[in-house]
């Protein structure tokens, strides 16, 4: 598997504060000045130690520099120090911490940056990637984008995949640019609590104080991912049949191809299938990077060449992994219909639909086509959110008349609404159920 290395937008702004601020050229005035010819010939001790004296100096002022230029550092307003102190009572635990791999393809940064602001709260962590498909300029110029975003700079939580590969949703390569965007997130952030997949197609359908404050009064060790061992048609359609990724080791996008033989079904653990859209804790995130197991590169190996293995990969390790079996709860939290987006033209929904999807108490839905007026509709009625703005919430004190998030505060603050009511209603059903227990990882 190819390495891909990656750039924070941090070292693309590094580059343009350079270029903005390399001095203009000037015409410096000449002047003659006669050298004695005594001293005409300088000592080659001279010329040596004036050389290595200057190249100490340069390579001082651009360690300078570029640490200057590299060090993060987050508006206080945002994220206070506060004194341990016993005498005082909290008004509720303290709100966890999400990261998001938000990841599209060719024409989806205006996708991707509107995602962001629907699902953005300082407290997050957010990494954007574009696939191989989009050009670099697309890709600088997303980055670009979020840098002007005043919030993402005071926060300093978004980041950009300077360098990506192709993730085809038919291969492996999906799973490989997940991990590997997992990977960096753990790297940016040791604080997140959870870990979200999303892509061009999301769209959230509650704000982030609601789900941040439902989240808060949950164990921190929850993974919430459809799951079933019944795999039935799946196992002649997409569990037996071998496939070539190309997304794996081709520059140029190319499509999977199939082969001729068949593999046989793994006795050494059981197949799970699943969504797209999970919902993983960070323990088990560093279960399947770390290595601690061998079960992870075991199956990463075996569904190298499956078609359509994404759904698998995340369920089989959950439930054969006794650590983890007990933390599944079998539902991701995401909306999906074929009545939003049936068709690749801008859908229409009817009110009873549009409720139906509001009211189901999930926290995103998917299968939204691009400009789909059902987003619209979102941001309108439920998020409350304006045209390339941020979702207001507990941290955004600025004046509704204008930009309300213009000015911030504490990060901690949440106000949650109605959006909470609805999900705490779902996740409490799903935990309620006298068939929690055998939905989790059963044995069909």
């Amino acid at each position: 598997m190819k390495l891909i290395q990656y750039h924070q937008i941090q070292n693309f702004a590094a580059r343009t504060h350079h270029q903005q601020n390399r001095p203009p050229y000037t015409t410096a005035t000449t002047t003659t000045t006669t050298i004695p010819k005594d001293h005409s010939r300088c000592s080659p001790y001279v010329v040596v130690a004036t050389f290595f004296i200057s190249l100490l100096f340069i390579l001082s002022l651009l360690s300078t520099s570029t640490s200057q230029l590299l060090t993060i550092r987050r508006d206080p307003a945002l994220f206070p120090n506060r004194p341990v102190s016993l005498a005082t009572v909290p008004y509720g635990p303290t709100p966890p911490s999400i990261a998001y791999l938000i990841s599209g393809s060719a024409g989806d940064s205006g996708r991707i940056l509107r995602l962001l602001f629907a699902s953005y709260h300082p407290r997050n962590q957010y990494l954007l990637h574009l696939d191989l498909s989009a050009p670099q300029t697309e890709r600088d110029r997303l980055a670009v984008n979020v840098l002007s975003v005043p919030i993402f700079r005071a926060a300093q939580n978004v980041d950009v995949i300077g360098k990506s590969n192709y993730a085809y949703r038919r291969g492996s390569s999906t799973i490989s640019s997940t991990l590997h965007g997992a990977s960096i997130l753990l790297r940016l952030s040791s604080n997140w609590d959870w870990f979200i997949a999303l892509n061009a197609g999301d769209y959230p359908l509650i704000t982030q104080d609601d789900l941040l404050h439902i989240l808060s009064y949950l164990p921190k060790n929850l993974n919430f991912v459809n799951h079933s061992s019944y795999i039935d048609w799946k196992e002649s359609k997409r569990l037996k049949p071998i496939i070539v990724d190309t997304g794996h080791y081709l520059l140029e996008k190319d499509e999977v191809f199939y082969v001729t033989q068949k593999r046989l079904l793994p006795n050494a653990f059981k197949l799970f299938s699943g969504s797209r859209f999970t919902m993983l804790t960070r323990a088990f995130i560093e279960f399947c990077i770390l290595g601690t197991d061998n079960l992870p590169r075991t199956l990463l190996m075996y569904l190298a060449n499956m078609p359509y293995p994404f759904a698998n990969y995340f369920p089989t390790i959950l439930c054969n992994t006794d650590k983890f079996k007990r933390t599944v709860i079998n539902h991701s939290l995401q909306y999906v219909t074929s009545n939003i987006s049936s068709s690749k033209k801008p859908s229409s929904i009817n009110s009873a639909e549009f409720d139906a999807m509001v009211w189901s108490g999930d926290a995103f839905a998917t299968e939204f086509q691009f400009d789909d007026p059902v987003l619209d509709r979102i941001d309108q009625k439920v998020l409350k959110r304006k045209r390339d703005r941020v979702v207001p919430g507990g941290w955004c004190l600025g004046v509704p008349k204008n930009d309300t998030c213009s000015v911030w505060g504490d990060a901690d603050i949440l106000r949650p609404g109605p959006g909470a009511k609805r999900l705490e209603k779902r996740i409490v059903g799903l935990l309620s159920d006298v068939r929690f227990r055998s939905q989790q990882c059963p044995d069909e």
